[in-house]
């Protein structure tokens, strides 16, 4: 099959739609990177962690793993069970924050070291099942509709939706940095990412 500009430039859009949809919504990983743009924490870090993440788990799925997953599920199973007492973990983190006084509550960016950073996102990351089954088993299939040559186009799109998405999350939660100046901000958001993280551990495990 011969690959023309036009059916490249649909290939890469429609994998670019089809990430941006499963990439788009409240989840454990979204609700850190706001956190960490608004509070303006290792950024630069914490986005390039999720894009090459995705990145890598995109290629994976376009390359087939996939059905290797699929032919493993207790893997998914530990994934499952692990991600449940992580997500549990940083609900009660979050929950005690938000609860707690107001000068821990007016956060800098140096509150929270890189190393903490980055292994709370790579657990974030790698510890939730969903991002397997939507990366490898899910736009691995929707890839594969397509004819071979035009599939890396699928996953070049999709990875750019990534990329876009992580980058415009992180930095563009830096607007929101004079509304929560105030605690009561900081008090409201922390709540919610703690009911986001109990109802996402919940259907991990459910």
């Amino acid at each position: 099959m011969n690959v023309t500009a036009a059916s490249a430039a649909m290939a890469a859009l429609s994998g670019l739609g089809f990430g941006l949809s499963l990439i788009v919504a409240i989840g454990a990983q979204n609700a850190f990177v706001l956190r960490q743009g608004v509070r303006g924490g290792h950024v630069f870090a914490v986005v390039a962690i999720c894009a090459l993440s995705d990145i890598v788990l995109i290629a994976a799925g376009v390359a087939g793993f996939g059905a290797v997953v699929e032919s493993f599920p207790a893997v998914l199973t530990v994934a499952r069970w692990a991600g449940a007492v992580f997500l549990i973990g940083y609900a009660l983190f979050a929950a005690r924050r938000a609860l707690g006084s107001s000068a821990l509550l007016v956060e800098t960016g140096t509150a929270t070291a890189l190393s903490a950073s980055v292994l709370t996102c790579l657990a974030l990351t790698w510890l939730n099942p969903h991002v397997y089954l939507d990366t490898l088993v899910l736009f691995g299939s929707f890839a594969s509709t397509w004819a071979a040559p035009l599939r890396w186009f699928v996953a070049g799109g999709a990875m750019f939706a990534s990329v876009v998405w992580f980058l415009a999350l992180g930095y563009g939660a830096r607007r929101l940095g004079p509304l929560f100046a105030r605690p009561a901000a900081w008090r409201v958001l922390d709540s919610l990412i703690a009911v986001v993280m109990i109802v996402l551990a919940v259907k991990l495990v459910v």
